[in-house]
């Protein structure tokens, strides 16, 4: 990076995003009207095809290379008691991945699935957002330039994941300060909190968004500020991915809030995007909605680790097969 500012990239890169190949999506949808069945009777299949087409650039599409990108982070505000899981869970989790003993190995081996599993420095926590910067400006853009890497070595579809203990309570704050509210509008049982958990979770988020004050007006400033490393590189991931031109899908909260930082500096940022699934969040029902984002999967998967995002892939490459074939079919 060659800017003053660490930001004034990202910044630039979300002035200046590459639209979607709108012939290809009308070619996808013209494949789909010519074939022997009732028009539109494959409802979001059809959608899905026509969306794969639009960002991968190919009619009818393919997803030869899809990739599961997992990023994990720690939180210094869990210290305020906000998750019923040890902060040691986290690390835990990434052990498991790498020895392929995780749900998230065997959805992706299941759909055929490539995957990465991202340690983001989780035996040094960020800030407490209650009373510091979780990260400082040149650290967040790092992190979001490491996110960005997730596309190294190609793919075609890229699923977004996280994992996190206490990031329940970050994406709270972080919709807070991106859709207003309070903490109790936004925070819920995560991983399992009970109601005094969840008051102490609200506690915090209010706590942040006080400390912090004015400086949550910039998107990427309320990232850096009462987010954390894992929102950081999935947002750097989803803007690497629309830069490429590669159609992502998102999963869970701490995604969907990353996404929401993206959204706010620039609304068309998203259109490659799809979402994955809800998770049973109060909150992530009512983010989606304000994102215009509409899950392909409603399974009640709180799990984490891109679940949600790899079993949608499965139906991803399902409508690309559906096109190809049927486009088979009709050019026969």
């Amino acid at each position: 990076m060659t800017s003053a500012l660490p930001f004034d990239d990202f910044r630039n890169l979300l002035a200046d995003l590459p639209a979607a190949d709108t012939v290809a999506e009308a070619r996808v949808r013209t494949l789909f009207a010519k074939a022997d069945k009732s028009g539109n009777s494959l409802g979001r299949v059809e959608d899905i095809a026509a969306w794969l087409a639009a960002w991968s650039g190919r009619a009818p599409p393919a997803v030869t290379r899809p990739l599961m990108a997992v990023f994990a982070g720690n939180h210094g505000a869990t210290r305020h008691g906000i998750s019923p899981r040890p902060v040691a869970a986290t690390a835990n989790t990434v052990e498991l991945c790498a020895a392929g003993g995780a749900a998230i190995n065997q959805i992706c081996i299941a759909n055929d699935l490539g995957l990465k599993v991202f340690d983001l420095a989780l035996h040094i926590p960020t800030a407490d957002i209650t009373e510091d910067a979780a990260l400082d400006e040149r650290g967040c853009a790092a992190t979001m330039a490491f996110g960005m890497e997730a596309i190294a070595g190609g793919t075609d579809l890229l699923c977004l994941g996280d994992l996190g203990v206490g990031n329940s309570t970050v994406a709270a704050a972080l919709f807070a300060a991106l859709f207003g509210g309070r903490g109790v509008d936004w925070v819920g049982p995560g991983s399992g909190a009970d109601a005094a958990m969840q008051a102490r979770k609200a506690e915090v988020v209010d706590a942040a968004l006080a400390f912090h004050g004015g400086h949550l007006a910039d998107p990427l400033e309320a990232l850096r500020r009462v987010g954390g490393r894992e929102f950081a590189a999935i947002a750097g991931a989803i803007l690497a991915a629309r830069m490429q031109k590669i159609p992502v899908l998102l999963d869970g909260l701490a995604a969907t809030a990353a996404a929401a930082v993206l959204h706010a500096a620039n609304p068309a940022v998203l259109d490659h995007c799809l979402l994955a699934s809800l998770s049973p969040e109060p909150a992530h029902a009512r983010a989606a909605e304000r994102l215009g984002l509409r899950p392909l999967l409603d399974l009640g998967i709180s799990h984490g680790e891109g679940a949600g995002a790899a079993l949608a892939a499965g139906l991803v490459k399902a409508a690309a097969l559906t096109s190809s074939g049927m486009a088979a079919a009709v050019r026969g």
